[in-house]
Parts: structure tokens; C-alpha cells; sequence
């Protein structure tokens, strides 16, 4: 395995906790970031348990003011210089033990994680500041042996 790993710093993770789980309040939600011309990265939501859900997405540190200004999100939970480390393998789909190589590697670091996506060729986290460049070391480090 010799995957491309990627680093996007300055990121603030917006949380919404208990919104409407209908798929329509989620794509007005993404909609009203759009018109902002806000680029949302990772997106995470909790499974649907109820008429009511979690939400999780980040967006660059810079345009965290234009958001809140002009949004209509109730007690948003918001952390900002964040970074994510993305690991990109076009070999990851069919390759058992991909993801818990990188898991293994950020728990070593004793990384704080704060959401995670995955695709067939991609793993993202994000991580704190303070725990960034140790976790990057120990993914780097996981995939050099």
C-alpha cells in the first residue's frame, strides 16, 4: 500500500444537534450554505433513530463568521482550527484492514478525533490542532512499514 496523504488545516467542525431528520430541512440546510459560497467538506449524520438527528460538518476557519451571521442554526456546537488528514488509496476498496490501520495509527498518537468519513478510496479525520502533527506522524509511520 502506498497511499497519498493529505493535510487541509484551518477547518471548523459545525455540529447540529437533534434538527429534523427529513432529507428535505438537511438539503435546505446545505442550500443556504451554498448561497453563502461556503465550501463544506466532511459531512457526518448520526443514523435516524426518531424524527430528529445529529448533523456534522466542516468548513474552512475564514468562513465561519459569514455563516454565523447569516444563518438560522439553533446552538450550533463549533470547533475551529481543527485539520484533516485525508489517506487516499485507489487499492483501499477489497483491502480488509485499511481502516484499521488508520485508526490504529491515530489511537496510538492518543489522537482526539473529532468526526470521520470514508468513501471506497478515502479515509478522512479530523483532528485537533494539538494532536495534528502526532497523528500525522503515526499514520505516516503505519503506512512506511
Amino acid at each position: 500500500m502506498n497511499p497519498r496523504i493529505t493535510v487541509n488545516e484551518n477547518i471548523t467542525l459545525i455540529t447540529l444537534h437533534n434538527i429534523p431528520s427529513e432529507i428535505t430541512y438537511i438539503s435546505d440546510i446545505f442550500e443556504d450554505i451554498a448561497k453563502l459560497n461556503v465550501d463544506v467538506d466532511m459531512i457526518s449524520m448520526s443514523p435516524v433513530q426518531s424524527d430528529l438527528t445529529s448533523l456534522s460538518f466542516t468548513i474552512n476557519d475564514d468562513d465561519l463568521t459569514k455563516l454565523l451571521e447569516n444563518s438560522v442554526f439553533q446552538k450550533p456546537i463549533v470547533s475551529s482550527g481543527n485539520r484533516i488528514i485525508s489517506i487516499f488509496d485507489s487499492a483501499m476498496s477489497g483491502t480488509p484492514g485499511f481502516a484499521a490501520k488508520v485508526f490504529k495509527a491515530a489511537s496510538s498518537a492518543n489522537a482526539d478525533i473529532r468526526i470521520i468519513t470514508t468513501s471506497e478510496v478515502q479515509i478522512s479525520i479530523l483532528t485537533t490542532e494539538a494532536d495534528y502533527d502526532e497523528t500525522y506522524k503515526a499514520i505516516l509511520h503505519a503506512f512506511d512499514e
